[in-house]
């Protein structure tokens, strides 16, 4: 993809940014996981449960690899947001804390924040909540690259 400009105006950002979300990565769509809201620099997006994404049948808890991968699209999504225009960017560093097991059948959150860019690498944090962000399921710190051309 080329580079093109992102809109100031909040909504006609967060639908750009929903295109890409889905279009530029697909699995992103596989799963189910929706982008709800996105800021200056934030992203929130939401992962319905489903039978697919349990990692054990007997308990109906979410799969850690779903988990992650919710953190790390709506961690991207933010540093997107961050940026003035679109750029290719990698994953570099995903550190995660799960906290306590998802409560089957519900969906999860992930509220992630990008509170620094520099040139090349943007750093984030995102929480995974079932409705209450007091109540993590997951925490994470995360470091993402731009890749230039």
């Amino acid at each position: 993809m080329s580079d093109f400009s992102l809109p100031v105006d909040t909504e006609a950002r967060r639908e750009k940014l929903a295109v890409l979300f889905t279009e530029a990565v697909p699995h992103n769509h596989a799963l189910g996981l929706r982008l709800e809201a996105v800021g200056a620099a934030d992203a929130t997006v939401v992962m319905p449960y489903a039978d697919v994404l349990v990692g054990n049948p007997e308990t109906g808890v979410v799969a850690g690899g779903a988990v992650t991968t919710l953190i790390d699209a709506a961690s991207g999504t933010a540093v997107m947001a961050a940026l003035d225009a679109f750029a290719a960017i990698v994953t570099l560093d995903l550190r995660i804390d799960y906290l306590r097991p998802a409560r089957p059948g519900l969906p999860l959150t992930a509220q992630a924040e990008c509170y620094k860019v520099t040139r090349l690498v943007a750093f984030v944090r995102a929480l995974v909540h079932q409705g209450d962000p007091a109540m993590p399921v997951a925490s994470s710190q995360g470091t993402f690259m731009r890749v230039e051309d």
